[in-house]
């Protein structure tokens, strides 16, 4: 299986703590997919949510291909995403229940199909993030000393 990231939302994993991933395809326009190819997106600022039953995308961006007729498709549209329906109704649940956010990790290529990974994510707290901070540098310093320990 192969897979070409086109995105990735680093931040994500820095602002909120992750419970549980999932993997879901995308209704998309040619023109999306033709930028997506091209490795044009953004999902820094994107969210997904439910309604009615369904799951959907919101405030992606995915700029106009180039070489679209009539001008492409709207960059920020919210776009539906593909889930089994048990897994919908899962995540919806968790959702509801446990005040957990669905965010996009990822958007890639899978077998020539454009998926997203979400993630559900408890958002963290400042000291949470500045923990995390500090256990990072402390992991780079750690590496730094092991690397002049060698020499």
């Amino acid at each position: 299986m192969t897979k070409k990231v086109v995105a990735s939302n680093r931040r994500a994993r820095f602002d909120y703590e992750i419970v549980d991933t999932f993997e879901a395809g995308m209704v998309l326009l040619g023109s999306e997919v033709k930028s997506l190819r091209e490795g044009k997106a953004s999902i820094n600022e994107a969210y997904a949510s439910e309604k009615h039953g369904e799951l959907w995308l919101e405030s992606m961006n995915i700029p106009p291909y180039t070489y679209a007729r009539e001008g492409g498709h709207e960059p920020t549209r919210p776009r539906k995403l593909l889930l089994h329906k048990r897994e919908i109704t899962r995540i919806g649940e968790k959702l509801r229940e446990q005040s957990l956010t669905l965010v996009p990790t990822k958007v890639y290529f899978s077998n020539g199909r454009a998926k997203v990974e979400l993630a559900l994510g408890k958002g963290k707290r400042t000291i949470d993030k500045r923990e995390t901070k500090k256990r990072r540098q402390q992991e780079r310093e750690m590496d730094r000393a092991m690397r002049r320990g060698r020499r």
